[in-house]
């Protein structure tokens, strides 16, 4: 097959170009260096900044008896009957006094659901969640309400850190799912209309431990 003397030259282009490499225009932009600033105070703080900036709803416990407290009270003011919770762990730090208000098989009926989760990311106020945990798939947004348990230790500043500490935990065997969960669900329509609660929880709290 013939080739015209204008593709011939064409293809002449494309052969030089490629056996010369060409420098990166912006190599600062290729993972050396975060492009986000370092946190100038504590995580703590800067999660619960960016959570309630997300219309999250944060509270912060000094230890696990303040959070069971803390729990019992909001779940009497809210006068919450079915509370959705499979994780052994969870459950033990927040049923003392509600446990006849708790239910492992409900979740279409429950008013909200309890959880625990992989980490939190200071820098976007996100909860890290996985199907590693039990509470799989559905809980986190199949509820109403969401609740997340969490203690200081599972804090990291950005999402390179969160997704860096999963893959340590897990190593070969990652979750099948790793979700960021950045406050309640919130969706626009054409006219920029938010609407909160389509698709997901209309309200997540997450009540953080100093531990």
């Amino acid at each position: 097959m013939k080739v015209s003397p204008s593709k011939e030259n064409i293809l002449k282009k494309i052969r030089k170009a490629l056996s010369h490499s060409t420098p990166l225009p912006f190599p600062q932009s290729e993972g050396n260096v975060s492009v986000y600033p370092s946190s100038t105070q504590e995580l703590e703080v800067e999660f619960a900044e960016q959570f309630n900036q997300l219309q999250g709803r944060f509270i912060f416990c000094v230890n696990r008896q303040e959070l069971a407290f803390q729990f019992s009270s909001l779940v009497r003011k809210q006068d919450w009957k079915k509370i959705y919770c499979v994780e052994p762990a969870i459950k033990e730090l927040t049923a003392s006094q509600n446990e006849e208000r708790f239910t492992s098989t409900d979740l279409s009926n429950c008013d909200i659901s309890v959880t625990g989760c992989e980490c939190l990311v200071a820098r976007t106020g996100s909860i890290v969640m996985s199907t590693a945990q039990l509470s799989g798939r559905s809980a986190s947004v199949y509820a109403p309400i969401h609740i997340c348990i969490a203690f200081t230790s599972q804090l990291v500043y950005d999402i390179k850190e969160a997704l860096q500490l999963v893959k340590e935990k897990y190593n070969a065997k990652l979750p099948s799912l790793i979700t960021f969960a950045t406050g309640p669900s919130r969706t626009a329509d054409i006219e920029k209309t938010l609407v909160v609660g389509v698709h997901g929880p209309k309200e997540v709290y997450c009540f953080l431990i100093d531990a």
